[in-house]
């Protein structure tokens, strides 16, 4: 028996868990009829739960778990395996004062909830911001009012920070109703800013400073064979820095005739975009000099730099913040404005396409959008007519 603290997101309830066995009490005729799991003085559950709970605790590296005994917060493995503990005092005042309910409500939001890691760290900012804020307004959590909602999403800075806050706090105060550890959820009240998002802040790399940016890197070195793969990759694809980061070898696929790759982006989706001759060849030279042979097709693609290996890669695979970092590198060497993002080059890919005439629909599937308004946000023909518009003033 090993004690997990607050247990929290790894547990579902289910009415039938034969299978994985029934909620301890104290007693054999109260074993899986706790009706309000009671913890000093909190209803853990709420009054009137009927239900036996099968819990599978891989979030905390138990495979396989048989019988939960939640008063006490306990597991009975079933097997030999390591229970991380989830200690309160890692939780804001705030959180903690507001009971083992809320305790576990935010391991289910923060580990169940909330699959996509990108999404967990964005969420995570501002419900912890709004702790500390009701800290510091002496406000305890189950007493919020949708006045002070409000009050804590206008102290925000700016509009997509607020419109960020209300998302993640909405669902954060759902978790929350849920498990009884609050009343309401004083966020769906608050109305959220407007904002106009027909065209997006993404700056955008112009066709000549794309061209610019690839002929100014150098192929003679293992590094520049990187580099160049790596942006030719995000200039003839306009793929997110993410999901060329996620590439393996296994992605690319030869169909003798041509070769593509096999993008994973977020929320599951999977596309294949064919590779253009010249990226084709650039991708050949750098695996040429970067891959060894025998490598695993489970191996990263695009690898870090080490000078104390023979192909001058390691085994690891490049980062979102390694694409970037090289890239603020190149274009300070091409001279080029560093407000360049690797973004950027998914703007001027939509850009140019729909200047050329291609419809919309092809396009959307090339980005990777679910609507053809969110490849609209990436247009930017609209501020260049602005742009020709004022150069035509007299003055």
């Amino acid at each position: 028996m090993e004690e997990v603290g607050e247990l929290g997101a790894a547990a579902g309830m289910i009415e039938e868990a034969e299978a994985f066995g029934e909620i301890r009490g104290d007693s054999d005729e109260d074993a899986g009829r706790e009706r309000g799991v009671q913890r000093g003085g909190e209803t853990f559950f709420g009054e009137g739960l009927d239900y036996r709970l099968a819990v599978d605790v891989l979030e905390f590296g138990v495979s396989r778990c048989d019988k939960v005994d939640y008063r006490r917060m306990t597991v009975l493995l079933d097997r030999p395996g390591r229970v991380v503990r989830r200690d309160p005092q890692d939780y804001p005042e705030v959180l903690r004062q507001a009971g083992p309910a809320a305790l576990f409500a935010a391991d289910e939001f923060f580990t169940a909830k909330l699959r996509n890691a990108h999404t967990r760290r964005a969420y995570k900012r501002p419900v912890m911001l709004f702790l500390e804020w009701c800290r510091d307004q002496q406000l305890d959590l189950r007493s919020v009012s949708p006045g002070d909602a409000a009050r804590f999403i206008d102290s925000l800075s700016s509009v997509s920070v607020q419109k960020l806050a209300i998302a993640a706090l909405r669902q954060f105060f759902d978790v929350l109703v849920t498990r009884h550890a609050a009343m309401l959820n004083p966020f769906r009240s608050v109305r959220g800013p407007r904002r106009d998002t027909r065209e997006g802040k993404t700056p955008e790399i112009t066709v000549p400073q794309a061209r610019q940016l690839l002929d100014s890197l150098d192929s003679a070195r293992p590094v520049g064979l990187r580099d160049r793969a790596i942006l030719g990759t995000l200039t003839y694809t306009g793929q997110r820095v993410g999901a060329l980061a996620r590439l393996r070898l296994q992605d690319l696929r030869d169909y003798g005739d041509r070769r593509s790759f096999t993008f994973r982006e977020k929320r599951g989706k999977e596309r294949e975009i064919p590779l253009r001759f010249d990226l084709d060849r650039w991708i050949c030279e750098y695996m040429a000099a970067a891959v060894p042979a025998g490598d695993p097709k489970t191996a990263p693609l695009f690898r870090t730099v080490s000078p104390t290996t023979a192909t001058g890669f390691t085994s690891r695979g490049v980062r979102p913040w390694t694409i970037r970092t090289l890239l603020k590198r190149r274009l300070r060497d091409a001279g080029l404005p560093e407000i360049i993002t690797p973004h950027s080059f998914r703007v001027m890919v939509v850009t140019d396409l729909l200047s050329q005439g291609v419809p919309i629909e092809e396009v959307q599937y090339l980005a990777g959008h679910s609507h053809p308004s969110t490849t609209q946000v990436y247009d930017r023909r609209g501020r260049r007519v602005t742009r020709n518009l004022v150069e035509r003033i007299s003055v």
